[in-house]
């Protein structure tokens, strides 16, 4: 007699079971469920079920638990102030399963575990988790690199895909996209995997190889990540975003399909990788252009302070017009920052050797010796330059005291280091965070005054930082023309610097005692981040912010973070997600949902 199968189970294999053609099997939005399941719910997986997806990914599902789960509501001892001082090592944040590299944002979110995670070694156990996740009805998360200020890497009650494994890297001298063959010329390339971090990418392409790929700054950050947002570097103003340099994406799409994505096959995927911010599936490998490394980089750095607020005054409006008649080009990147009284230089430079770099500045810094009275030198300023390749050099950084710190972990690989800048934001609670497009137009002659102005201004409430990396005004045209075939607002084309203002706490987590986020610092601190952009916004007729460095809070997200390419988006969203399984904060397709992910509203 032929065995009968129950409804149930034939839904269950339906469920995995994509069509031959076309989209696979998953049932449109007004056919999912309005709330997903939560352990105690009777439609919760089963411990078989959990069992079977166990099987499924050869062992590779892990039950999740916080090392902080042991401090909550406990009195303070040893094990748990060592938890606490590992939280300040961003590679322990990231090879822990239940961590993310901020600890939350007050009165926004905190680092809650899932339920339980797939630790993928392969696509097909992506593919498997997410197939169990839409069959089961789960709450969703991914996470790489854990850095997303907005919490999108982690949630309570949830599965996690976890991709910190899959970190394998492919050189390649001539990569042509599949499908693209005779459309498209072969060029130098790498294929990444979403769990490895840049700076290994960088030690294995620049260092080892002597080419250039363009990835995020800080050195830790997940690979993935950083291109699904647009990514910058310090060297974005030279060779573009980092979504702009993708040639190939493979990604597990919603009903479990293994997808290429590039110019040839799914373009419209393909191009909402590009900047869309996530949230379209799960990116299991990365295919980006690698290009030809300049000689020289370098580094400038100094500090002024201004003895009067007349003095400040013109401090801030020679540093914006110096700005403008010197540095708007592809050779710098990173920071100038405005504080309270005074100016600080975090500049890097490629393309331009020692002396080249100093004739630069030196009208600069002539203007400033020639006023003692009224600028003092807080820290000299100080020019460096030496070989590319050995930018992200691990063997040599680690032997230049205080520029990186090195993971202080027994056996931990020697290529564990992070910029030491990148400390304090290890194991953060984010008070507020708030940025800005900056437009070019705002450097015109007739307009200079009034940027300054406005900087004055704001720093009169708190300091901020202008990252000339993240703007592409100046940079060279092929860079603009690869940004505006991606999913980033448009606006970042025409933006000479991303202005950005924030405000942290230290490692902190809510019921540890001694260690609770402090919520009054957090109000104060926010008021002031507040009220310093508000300053800057006055001078922008429509505010456009970068999704990965941004308010969470941030009002009219979907046109600051895509202006005009939003409905382009939501239609790629519809396509290949309609049930909405890849949930984040402020991602495509969000306001349908609540605020948790878990609930249906539109």
């Amino acid at each position: 007699m032929a065995k009968r199968f129950s409804r149930r189970r034939l839904l269950e294999i339906l469920a995995g079971l994509p069509f031959m053609s076309g989209l696979a099997l998953v049932p449109s939005a007004a056919a999912q469920p309005k709330t997903r399941v939560r352990p105690g719910d009777a439609a919760w997986p089963s411990d078989a079920a959990w069992d079977q997806l166990g099987r499924e990914v050869e062992g590779r599902l892990v039950k999740v638990q916080s090392p902080l789960a042991a401090c909550v509501g406990g009195s303070s001892d040893a094990d748990c102030e060592r938890v606490f001082k590992e939280l300040k090592n961003p590679y322990y944040l990231g090879d822990e399963v239940g961590l993310t590299q901020s600890l939350g944002w007050v009165g926004a979110w905190t680092s809650r575990p899932s339920v339980y995670a797939v630790a993928a070694k392969t696509t097909q156990d992506v593919v498997a988790a997410v197939n169990f996740a839409r069959a089961n009805n789960l709450r969703l998360v991914v996470k790489g690199g854990g850095h997303s200020y907005q919490g999108s890497s982690n949630a309570a009650d949830s599965l996690l895909i976890w991709t910190r494994h899959m970190n394998a890297l492919t050189l390649h001298d001539a990569f042509v996209g599949a499908g693209c063959e005779g459309h498209a010329e072969p060029q130098p390339a790498v294929s990444v995997e979403p769990g490895a971090i840049w700076g290994h990418v960088y030690n294995e392409v620049t260092t080892k190889v002597g080419r250039y790929v363009q990835g995020g700054g800080c050195l830790t950050v997940g690979v993935a990540g950083i291109i699904l947002g647009g990514g910058f570097g310090s060297f974005s103003k030279a060779y573009g975003l980092a979504g702009a340099s993708l040639i190939e994406a493979e990604v597990v799409t919603a009903d479990g399909e293994v997808r290429i994505a590039n110019a040839c096959s799914n373009p419209d995927l393909f191009w909402a990788l590009k900047g869309g911010g996530g949230g379209f599936g799960v990116v299991t490998r990365v295919t980006v252009r690698t290009h030809p490394l300049p000689e020289f980089f370098g580094a400038v750095s100094a500090i002024f302070k201004a003895t009067s607020d007349d003095a400040y005054q013109r401090l801030i409006a020679k540093t914006v017009e110096f700005y403008a008649e010197a540095l708007f080009n592809p050779h710098w990147g990173e920071q100038i920052l405005i504080g309270r009284g005074y100016v600080k230089i975090a500049m890097v430079f490629q393309g331009l050797d020692r002396q080249q770099a100093e004739a630069v500045w030196k009208p600069f810094f002539d203007w400033l010796a020639a006023s003692p009275q009224d600028l003092a030198i807080v820290s000299a300023p100080k020019i460096v330059a030496g070989q590319m390749r050995h930018f992200w050099d691990p063997s040599l950084l680690t032997v230049v005291p205080g520029d990186v710190i090195t993971d202080d972990r027994p056996g931990a690989p020697a290529d564990n280091i992070f910029w030491a800048g990148n400390l304090e934001e290890a194991g953060a609670v984010w008070y507020a965070y708030q940025s800005a497009w900056l437009p070019a137009s705002l450097l015109e002659t007739d307009r200079r005054q009034s940027l300054a102005d406005a900087f004055f201004a704001a720093a009169k409430h708190l300091g901020v930082a202008l990252h000339c990396n993240k703007g592409l005004a100046g940079a060279p045209a092929d860079a603009i023309a690869a940004a505006k075939d991606t999913a980033m607002n448009p606006a970042v084309t025409d933006a000479f610097a991303l202005v950005i203002t924030g405000a942290f706490g230290q490692p902190a987590y809510p019921g540890v005692p001694g260690h609770e986020p402090d919520e009054a610092a957090a109000r104060t601190r926010a008021a002031s981040v507040e009220a310093s952009m508000k300053e800057i916004r006055k001078l922008l007729p429509r505010v456009g912010s970068y999704v990965w460095e941004t308010d969470f809070f941030q009002p009219n997200w979907q046109d600051a973070f895509w202006g005009d390419n939003y409905a382009r988006l939501r239609a790629v969203k519809d396509k290949y997600d309609p049930g909405g399984l890849f949930f984040l904060h402020h991602g495509v397709g969000s306001e349908d949902w609540t605020a948790d992910g878990f609930t249906r509203v539109n």
